[in-house]
């Protein structure tokens, strides 16, 4: 009798017809469960200071102030830039007189093409206070903030090639063999 309640579990554990097609029951397991849908950040309430994401790379400050003041007095305009290497990041923000010619930027201006890209515009939401919890979650991995590259050599037995778009030439193996030789065990072949 047991045996025969085993071999009836194990058939019906192992049969797929019942998951053939998908039964609510398949999606009770948590695991199995799909994910929730993300939920958009709530809208701005409405100010005279903008949100314009979307910009190329080779928009400028004086560019983005030019298009927007079709639709209004524009006091600020500014494309947020890479401090180490001068570039665009893609977004900016433009600061007009009054909301009214805020409201008229966004509608003149949100899905439009400038330097070729789409560019979008919102309200700018206010800075959270610091010390206050962002919506971000932190990063918990890797070394504390700042201590990346703080006089920490890194020793590795491994040679990443990215790239290698020259031709392997016999000089070049030459090398890399004499290189790999000294630390270890590798090869090249030309």
């Amino acid at each position: 009798m047991a045996a025969a309640v085993a071999r009836s579990g194990l058939r019906r554990m192992f049969c797929i017809s019942e998951f053939a097609t998908p039964s609510p029951r398949m999606f009770s397991i948590p695991a199995f469960a799909p994910p929730n849908p993300p939920t958009p950040p709530p809208k701005a309430d409405p100010s005279s200071n903008l949100f314009v994401s979307g910009l190329s790379k080779r928009t400028t400050t004086d560019g983005l102030r030019e298009a927007f003041a079709k639709f209004g007095e524009v006091v600020q305009a500014r494309v947020v830039t890479d401090r180490v290497t001068g570039f665009s990041k893609g977004f900016g923000f433009v600061r007009y007189a009054t909301v009214e010619d805020a409201t008229r930027g966004i509608e003149g201006m949100d899905g439009k093409f400038l330097d070729g890209w789409v560019i979008f515009a919102e309200y700018a939401r206010p800075r959270p206070p610091m010390g206050e919890a962002t919506s971000q979650p932190q990063q918990s991995w890797g070394p504390p903030s700042g201590s990346w590259g703080v006089n920490t050599p890194v020793r590795s037995n491994i040679l990443v090639v990215l790239d290698w778009s020259f031709a392997a030439s016999t000089w070049s193996c030459t090398r890399l063999n004499r290189i790999w030789s000294q630390q270890s065990s590798g090869s090249c072949t030309g």
